[in-house]
């Protein structure tokens, strides 16, 4: 039987399109050690789900935009697939066409998947690879990203918004990425900047090559914008998978739970030994944390940038949970202005996505200097407190030595609004250190007396005695509790199973001010 010549045809226009930019460009870019857009499509989703959508748009064509080369998909793969069974909208881009440039068709294909994920309540997964806007489209590509813009800000809080950059993203197109949840970038391939390194040098007269300007390791250790980074584009698209694991489908779903786990009544011996007697004595908050989750199931998030703060995504008895806390290995914990981007950033995710939230409390307070002051670290600072009082999630937090002042007020306080405040017996909740305190309230008893530095001991260990513990704080009903640091594990996960139907009605209101 002959073949239908239109079946044929058909045949010829998908072969024409899975090909992209043509065979030539797709070995040059095998070259460099990097997967196809639809190589990468196939390794994020599950094997067989993935469904394009729109695979035969091609590029504007008018007077203003002449081009000799015509390709099948303009530049961006996009569709539906699964993850673990869950459905994800996606798109992917091409480099191979136009240097995956954004041109106008190119816009409409990623909005319209966009707008899919939304309609269906589901996820979207960005992989991004372009040199910017298309140039000979002009205005047409500059409203195609702002449409891509303005749907990164309407649709956050609605969906999980997931940015995977497996190579340049100059220019305004970063702005995209940037308003999503999360940002995966692939180090030594990818890069991020408005201005690139020519530009800079005839403006500024300063010189720096692509990676030192904009590479994974200068986002997620010095400006905070890539969440997760990863050595090889197959490990960032794992990375993907592992992150989107702890949320749920939409904001109205609660995060996924996985029952795998070794039981939510384990107690930990070695918590019990893990905070020093000596309160200038560090210790691993890295360590409480995983000996208190689900064994592997921490993700931290930022982990190399302030790092005296901590953030990242957690299992407790399969729940999902969001997890905050301060590092004392690094600045004894204090809290400063990246410090304080990073958790109310995070803060704000969790309760998009109604993950309960956990927080471990050992800061000695904000950090003081001018530097800071004239930086703004009030406001900063404002940002958490605003997020922890704003959270509708359920909140529970525990003490596990300092809590100082205004460190210990927004961190997670019952003032603000936490369910279930706990606190170990090594807890020092009060306005600041016996030291400073007692050098303020007793600056001329100390002066006048016989032995000054004698007075000075004797009144700083008669403070620590009696404020410098979690009794005072729990005599006035602000701690609900005060347990073993071995209990911890069990009683979080006992918090989370009475406080999941927990319901807060808000007040009415188009929105809040966030000190930005």
């Amino acid at each position: 039987m002959t073949e239908d010549p239109r079946i044929l045809e058909l045949r010829e226009k998908r072969s024409l399109a899975r090909m992209g930019g043509g065979e030539a460009r797709i070995q040059k870019h095998h070259a460099k050690g990097k997967l196809t857009a639809r190589e990468r499509l196939e390794f994020l989703l599950d094997a067989n789900t993935f469904h394009e959508l729109e695979p035969f748009v091609i590029q504007r064509s008018d007077e203003m935009t002449q081009s000799s080369e015509e390709y099948f998909g303009d530049g961006v793969v996009s569709g539906y697939g699964e993850i673990d069974g869950r459905t994800v909208f996606v798109y992917a881009q091409d480099f191979t066409v136009m240097g995956g440039a954004l041109g106008e068709m190119q816009s409409k294909k990623i909005c319209n998947v966009m707008d899919k994920a939304v309609e269906n309540g589901k996820p979207i997964i960005g992989l991004i690879d372009s040199g910017g806007a298309r140039i000979q489209e002009g205005v047409y590509s500059l409203g195609g990203y702002a449409e891509v813009f303005k749907r990164n800000a309407q649709y956050s809080g609605i969906i999980p918004q997931i940015s995977l950059i497996m190579g340049p993203c100059a220019g305004g197109a970063a702005y995209s990425p940037a308003v999503t949840d999360c940002v995966i970038m692939v180090e030594e391939s990818s890069y991020m900047f408005l201005t690139g390194p020519n530009v800079i040098k005839a403006v500024t007269g300063e010189v720096i090559d692509f990676e030192s300007l904009g590479g994974a390791l200068v986002h997620h250790s010095k400006s905070g914008l890539a969440h997760l980074t990863s050595p090889d584009e197959k490990s960032a698209l794992t990375l993907a998978r592992k992150y989107l694991s702890y949320l749920p489908d939409n904001y109205v779903e609660n995060p996924p739970v996985d029952r795998e786990d070794e039981g939510p009544e384990r107690m930990d011996e070695m918590l019990n030994h893990i905070v020093p007697i000596s309160p200038a004595e560090p210790y691993s908050m890295h360590s409480v944390i995983d000996h208190v989750v689900d064994r592997n199931s921490f993700l931290e998030l930022q982990s190399t940038f302030a790092c005296n703060a901590i953030t990242g995504f957690a299992r407790i008895g399969g729940y999902a949970i969001g997890i905050v806390s301060q590092e004392p290995m690094v600045m004894a914990g204090v809290v400063d202005i990246d410090a304080s981007d990073k958790i109310s950033r995070f803060v704000r995710l969790c309760d998009c996505f109604n993950l309960p939230i956990v927080t471990f409390i050992d800061s000695p307070g904000f950090l003081p200097g001018i530097d800071q002051e004239h930086r703004g670290i009030i406001r900063h600072g404002a940002k958490v407190l605003y997020a922890y009082a704003e959270a509708t999630v359920p909140k529970i937090s525990i003490v596990t030595r300092k809590a100082y002042g205004g460190a210990y007020v927004v961190l997670s306080s019952k003032y603000l609004g936490t369910d279930i405040c706990l606190a170990w017996p090594s807890a020092e909740i009060a306005v600041m250190g016996a030291e400073g305190a007692v050098n303020i309230l007793h600056a001329k008893q100390i002066q006048n007396a016989d032995d000054p530095a004698a007075e000075k001991a004797r009144l700083t260990d008669a403070y620590q005695q009696q404020f410098l513990n979690p009794y005072a704080a729990a005599r006035a009903g602000y701690i609900d509790d005060i347990i073993e640091p071995r209990e911890t594990r069990p009683a979080i996960y006992s918090a989370l199973t009475t406080l999941r139907d927990k319901s807060v009605k808000t007040l009415p209101r188009k929105h809040g001010n966030m000190p930005v």
